[in-house]
């Protein structure tokens, strides 16, 4: 059965900065913790094998593919949701703190290799690309309804594209004479207005920004980072890896801050008002071997947080870690 649930995670997502990562949760024997991005299972298994008979781990994934991964250990227990309700899943399941949070906010190998979801231009297949099949509008909906001025600013604030106006003005003329329902239909309404030598960039970026609308993906994990420092308890960490300068930026503001917007607050002394503390000076990156095998794991960045305690809390505010500008 291991070998069987090592293959199913080779095959559904290869886990980025495994080792890493789930050494950064400080794994106590007894603890509880949450793998909020469980897909494959890579991470989320060697969690387990940290853990002790009283330890117990909640792993969340909203894609109904990703349940047939779930580690068979009692001490697992599996949440078909969003992470953005994290908070309600610990109190069903009577879980009042945590021990430590580790989240993988990068698309699974599965999703981009299967052409029917949708997600990756370099496939045909229908434009869907919601995470979960069972809720929310598809990026064909996306495409064919939201106006010019919305599809606009998607591509420039997801997609951080320059000619973001120009993407939605050709989806535009577009859909007037078809409805765009396929990612090869897609593909060929932008590539005219991306450079040669940038045209794979240009197109992913594109993709991803409708990605990201469809999925609510900025606005679930600004609920999911809040509700996560409302659970640690002092000392529990955060754990998360991202992938694009979006994410990490909402990642970063609110490990240094304790807010998504990064807007520092200061006591009456001012001190930096923020409940967690950076653990790493800087940003991890994964090592050339690592991207030599998993080219997808390039432009992850691995950031680790602590819940502050009482007495950190009132150490003044130069003693409270450092941080980097990466």
């Amino acid at each position: 059965m291991k070998e069987m649930n090592r293959e199913a995670d080779r095959i559904y997502h290869v886990p980025v900065m495994l080792a890493e990562s789930v050494e950064g949760l400080h794994i106590k024997p007894d603890g509880t913790y949450v793998d909020v991005t469980m897909g494959g299972g890579g991470h989320s298994r060697e969690i387990l094998a940290h853990l002790g008979a009283e330890g117990r781990l909640l792993a969340f994934d909203q894609d109904e593919d990703a349940e047939r991964n779930r580690p068979d250990d009692g001490r697992c227990i599996f949440v078909r949701s969003n992470f953005r309700y994290l908070h309600n899943f610990l109190r069903y399941h009577g879980v009042e703190q945590i021990d430590g949070l580790l989240a993988d906010l990068g698309v699974s190998s599965h999703h981009l290799d299967d052409g029917e979801r949708g997600f990756a231009f370099r496939l045909e297949g229908r434009l869907d690309m919601r995470m979960n099949k069972r809720a929310g509008m598809t990026a064909a909906q996306v495409v064919n309804e939201y106006s010019e001025e919305r599809l606009a600013e998607i591509f420039y604030l997801y997609g951080e594209l320059r000619n973001s106006r120009r993407l939605a003005a050709a989806i535009v003329r577009a859909r007037r004479q078809q409805p765009i329902e396929t990612t090869g239909q897609l593909m060929e309404v932008l590539k005219p207005l991306t450079g040669h030598d940038r045209e794979k960039k240009d197109l992913a970026k594109a993709f991803q920004a409708l990605r990201i609308e469809v999925n609510r993906e900025m606005e679930a994990l600004q609920e999911m980072l809040m509700a996560a420092v409302q659970a640690l308890r002092p000392g529990g960490r955060l754990v998360v890896i991202t992938y694009h300068s979006l994410e990490d930026r909402m990642v970063k503001n609110v490990m240094k801050t304790g807010r998504p917007d990064g807007r520092v607050e200061k006591d009456f002394y001012g001190r930096v008002k923020c409940p967690l503390r950076m653990v790493t000076s800087r940003v991890t990156v994964p090592g050339e071997e690592e991207i030599s095998k998993n080219p997808r794991a390039r432009s992850a960045k691995l950031r680790i947080a602590e819940k502050r305690t009482a007495a950190a809390e009132d150490a003044p505010a130069d003693e409270k870690g450092g941080d980097d500008e990466r």
